[in-house]
């Protein structure tokens, strides 16, 4: 038969270990806030960066239709920053218009075109022709507009 071991208390957590779990918490949550600010930021920065005037379905086809005016698809696979901000400038065009048009159904084939291209490219993954028409269709809807 063998000794049973004594039984040990646990002691509270010393004020370092509790210091280092507060911080295993709190960075992440710090970390998650600074990032929403900055995609919050970026998202003003691509609206013109000033708040819009009246807000609503007009505004998000107008921030659409910036977003889609900075978006240039010869750099859509482009290394680094530049193929970032095509990336993210296609992608807003696609979020603000459908944004646009459920607001207001007068936006819907700005967004249709968009939507359209966006898919076309997820299928081929290049600006074919097809998607390149529905760009150059969604580009005109702005200049209507």
């Amino acid at each position: 038969m063998q000794p049973q071991q004594p039984h040990i208390a646990h002691e509270p957590a010393a004020p370092e270990q509790r210091l280092n779990r507060a911080r295993t918490v709190l960075l992440p949550l710090v970390a998650g806030l600074v990032l929403g600010a900055a995609g919050t930021g970026v998202a003003w920065a691509l609206s013109g960066g000033d708040a819009p005037s009246g807000g609503g379905p007009a505004a998000d086809a107008r921030a659409a239709c910036q977003a889609l005016d900075g978006f240039d698809p010869g750099r859509f696979t482009a290394k680094g920053s530049a193929g970032e901000i095509a990336y993210n400038r296609y992608a807003a065009a696609g979020v603000l218009s459908a944004s646009a048009a459920a607001g207001d159904a007068r936006y819907e084939p700005l967004a249709k075109a968009i939507r359209h291209s966006q898919d076309r490219h997820a299928i081929t993954f290049e600006f074919d022709a097809t998607v390149m028409k529905d760009l150059d269709h969604a580009r005109a809807l702005c200049e209507d507009a």
